[in-house]
């Protein structure tokens, strides 16, 4: 059963109604479930702040949003199956990599049938409500160099050899022939004007999709950094800060400029170089939105451990989260800018890798602290996908990155104080706003197999709100519904999800 099935069968499947008052249940009425759908898969059309001062996605009604999902796939073979199951799993988002060169494998010839499949997993993700970020990608530029993303026809090698490093596939981004194809691609007029072209085309082919939350402009930009400059870190980090303040900002503005002339209501978001994993902030400038009303531009880091990546399993006395956490979040903070975390996640977390399990629960706790979502990576099965995936062949949540699976709150309508998650219990403290919209949470399947809901005041009281949890999907996850909130001076709320 997937996440729209468990909303459109919401009142008429009730395993827990909690309406506490003096402790007692309290039947509730029938909740709207075509509107809980239509909350779930609400585009965010507005922000709020929190009380740390993170800006964060909000609905038209004010309602804080967070958003969970992961990447799904390398998108050729992907089907509504797949789409069907992470709603069955409780995300509510998903990061839809694609590339230039299968949109326009020749320039100015747009392959049809490769947007027509774009298009049908933004049909399929609205049918089981899931938003989609599309994702501009590219890993080692492109397939001149063996790898994805931009196509030959804009890759311009400087008549350099190029022969694959072995071992880290990264280590590929400095090899000189892809330096030289990334200088030309921000640099040479012509393909500039490409870039842009095909960007507006895809734009307005899919702008208005009720699934499309919006675009990742490009996947984990290069600068001009040398094998050389690896030997010096404060080298290597200000060749990465010059280029971010130049060359790639100015791709970005000319994208969303772009963009906006075809396409006023998508989210736009732009990604740091994944220099910022090693803890070194950003030096990406403030972006100005063309679009009437406010900015929609969010930022989109990744997250990744450079040991991990390498085949380590995690030390926890590194530093790593906490590095990581003070360097992306002044820069949206400062632009009231929100951030969902485009990619993270360990290869390989269980009994083999107890450091990487606990990667995984340190950075779904600090991404609470700052972040409307993440998107982890990636979205396949055990079977097929290695080391990376999330599911495993029965589509049921990787025990060993539990740490992940915690509940979370889909719309809240009030101020976000704090959250906590540790063995089954999750915790969310907030103040109610207006106390007329529901909150909304997930618990996802890889939460517990029974689930029990209560809500307190700020002085530990049962509070009189209504809690409707819906019957578990197939693999496990939830919705619970809070209804009755009520917005007093003082008044605040602690929910408790809890695993029996």
């Amino acid at each position: 059963m997937t996440l729209r099935t468990r909303l459109v069968a919401l009142s008429a499947s009730l395993a827990v109604v909690l309406g506490l008052v003096s402790g007692s249940p309290v039947a509730a009425a029938p909740d709207d479930a075509r509107g809980a759908l239509r909350t779930a898969v609400a585009f965010p059309e507005r922000t709020v702040v929190d009380a740390r001062g993170n800006t964060l996605l909000a609905d038209r009604h004010g309602r804080a949003m967070q958003l969970r999902g992961t990447n799904l796939g390398k998108f050729d073979d992907i089907t509504e199956a797949d789409v069907a199951m992470m709603a069955d799993a409780g995300f509510t988002v998903l990061r839809l990599p694609i590339q230039w060169r299968k949109l326009e494998p020749a320039q100015g010839r747009y392959d049809a049938q490769y947007l027509q499949a774009i298009r049908n997993v933004l049909d399929w993700s609205h049918e089981h409500g899931l938003l989609v970020m599309v994702d501009w990608h590219q890993d080692v530029f492109g397939p001149a160099f063996g790898f994805d993303g931009i196509p030959a026809w804009a890759t311009r090698d400087d008549g350099i050899p190029f022969e694959p490093i072995p071992g880290n596939w990264f280590y590929n981004y400095f090899h000189p022939a892809v330096q030289a194809a990334f200088h030309h691609l921000f640099n040479d007029a012509d393909l500039v004007q490409a870039q842009t072209r095909t960007w507006t085309y895809l734009a307005k082919k899919l702008s208005g999709h009720p699934a499309l939350l919006g675009y990742d402009l490009f996947n984990e930009p290069m600068g001009q950094i040398s094998f050389e400059d690896l030997e010096d870190p404060e080298v290597m980090a200000g060749k990465a800060l010059a280029f971010e303040a130049g060359d790639l900002a100015a791709m970005y503005e000319r994208l969303i400029a772009g963009i906006r002339t075809v396409d006023s209501r998508s989210w736009l978001w732009v990604e740091p170089t994944v220099i910022v994993g090693e803890g070194v902030p950003t030096a990406l400038p403030a972006f100005d939105d063309p679009r009437r009303g406010a900015d929609r531009i969010g930022y989109a880091p990744h997250a990744y451990s450079t040991s991990v990546e390498d085949g380590d399993d995690w030390d926890p006395d590194s530093g790593f989260v906490e590095a990581y956490e003070a360097a992306i979040t002044a820069y949206p903070r400062e632009n009231r800018m929100p951030v969902l975390v485009g990619e993270w996640g360990p290869i390989g977390a269980g009994p083999s890798y107890p450091g990487n399990v606990a990667l995984t629960t340190r950075q779904a706790d600090s991404f609470a602290r700052f972040a409307s979502g993440w998107m982890i990576w990636y979205g396949c099965r055990s079977a097929n996908g290695g080391g990376y995936c999330v599911f495993d062949d029965e589509g049921r949540l990787d025990p060993g990155r539990a740490g992940a699976w915690s509940p979370y709150a889909l719309l809240l309508d009030g101020t976000p104080v704090s959250e906590s998650y540790e063995q089954g219990r999750y915790v969310l403290r907030f103040r109610p706003e207006r106390g007329v919209q529901r909150s909304q949470l997930v618990v996802p399947s890889g939460f517990g197999d029974r689930v029990t809901v209560s809500v307190r005041d700020a002085r530990g009281r049962l509070a009189p709100v209504v809690a409707h949890v819906s019957r578990a999907s197939r693999t496990g996850a939830r919705t619970v519904t809070l209804l009755g909130l009520e917005r007093r001076a003082g008044v605040s709320y602690e929910v408790t999800v809890q695993s029996r």
